[in-house]
């Protein structure tokens, strides 16, 4: 791996208008951290890419590059672009445990932030190295999310999240895990004890679903259910995936390599919404992939699937006449997911919009006094870099909220 990214970083024409930085959702200034690199100055490139992005070592490995800093690197006009993935990598991974974490002094306020996600470790990261005393309140055992249980370890070691929590807790963050707030704590509650502001950073953790008959049987299950505890599901030889995101080359390739023999991937469209890479490894691990078709209905020994054509509202619809039987032991439901209601449900002053994401302004402020929101519980499920981006903006619209009560 260091010859490679050393022969890649040398690739690099350090662009006067980078265009690799224009397509990073979080504006890292990808020239300067390959300069550095280049230059032997590897801790200063890991603080710059730290201090923009929290997350650098994740998002490295987890984000679209292909369609972000990659896709938009000049070298790929012609030949094979950068792999800036891979130097970002190596550079935030090696020096993570060694990062200096200069934390401003106590300010004596405290901030609860209700999930450890990639919105709320990002929050708690900022806020923390500007003296804020923090609570993270998470209903899992570990942190990290959709991160930890929504991608699978081939693509995320679990052993970074295990690393980011232990920095967190060195730099004096609190956690209270198995402990869901909307039960018997409400966020009112919060308030009530204290805490300068709270931040919702939840996700989007209920499934969407299709709607169809059969949906409840036993051989069925959620791609984010399935994701969260594969080792918990039997799924027999033939798996039919309905859903052709990313979340659905995971469910799939997930499915694999616990010993299904036959995975079939449903796309509504002629090309999967889910990155060429994402679909390239999932096809090279042995996934087929049937396009224009979806499932009508479940049955307990498969399914009955139909062609589909998109309607003038750009819905994609049955098309009556062209139902078949294919067999099934399992069916794995892909298609999105909305955050969950129990918030809302317990303090009625804040609002959800019809498609169940909390409603807040253009500071992130939700229509709770004092109480922010970012991430997936917000925008619907959406990338862990765009997460991030958002709620470094709500950090600083926090910092102020609170600099001035």
């Amino acid at each position: 791996m260091s010859v490679h990214v050393i022969d890649e970083a040398k690739r690099c024409l350090q662009c006067k208008n980078p265009r690799c930085r224009q397509g990073c959702p979080i504006n890292t200034n990808i020239p300067e951290m390959i300069r550095l690199f280049k230059e032997d100055q590897l801790m200063e490139a890991a603080t710059m890419l730290f201090e923009n992005n929290p997350l650098s070592v994740v998002c490295s490995l987890v984000c679209n590059h292909e369609q972000q800093c990659q896709g938009h690197c000049v070298r790929g006009i012609k030949e094979t672009p950068v792999h800036i993935s891979a130097i970002e990598n190596y550079i935030s991974d090696s020096c993570f445990d060694r990062l200096v974490l200069e934390k401003a002094p106590d300010n004596g306020k405290r901030v609860a932030i209700i999930g450890a996600g990639p919105a709320g470790i990002t929050i708690a990261l900022c806020l923390s190295m500007k003296g804020y005393r923090i609570t993270i309140f998470e209903g899992n055992a570990k942190i990290g999310g959709v991160l930890r249980y929504g991608i699978p370890e081939f693509r995320l070691p679990k052993s970074i999240l295990d690393r980011y929590e232990k920095r967190m807790r060195d730099m004096g963050i609190q956690f209270r895990m198995n402990f869901t707030i909307g039960g018997a704590v409400s966020i009112q509650d919060l308030l009530d004890d204290g805490y300068s502001s709270v931040f919702i950073g939840t996700g989007a953790w209920r499934p969407k679903r299709m709607h169809i008959p059969g949906e409840t049987f036993g051989n069925v299950c959620y791609g984010i259910n399935y994701l969260k505890d594969p080792a918990a599901y039997n799924l027999g030889d033939t798996v039919r995936v309905i859903g052709a995101g990313n979340s659905a080359m995971d469910v799939a390739r997930t499915a694999i390599r616990h010993g299904v023999r036959n995975v079939y991937i449903y796309s509504v469209t002629p090309q999967p919404v889910a990155s060429e890479e994402e679909v390239s490894l999932a096809k090279l691990d042995g996934a087929e992939f049937i396009f224009g078709k979806t499932a009508v209905e479940i049955r307990e020994d498969g399914i009955i699937e139909a062609e589909v054509a998109q309607t003038e509202d750009g819905r994609f619809e049955p098309v009556a006449g062209t139902e078949q039987f294919q067999p099934a032991s399992h069916v794995i439901i892909c298609i999105s997911q909305v955050p969950k209601d129990k918030l809302i449900n317990r303090d009625h002053e804040l609002k959800a919009t019809g498609r169940g994401t909390l409603v807040t302004d253009e500071q992130g402020e939700t229509t709770m006094e004092g109480v922010f929101a970012s991430g997936d519980v917000v925008t619907g499920a959406k990338t862990v870099v765009e997460a991030v981006r958002r709620s470094k903006e709500i950090a600083r619209v926090m910092d102020e909220y609170m600099s001035n009560s």
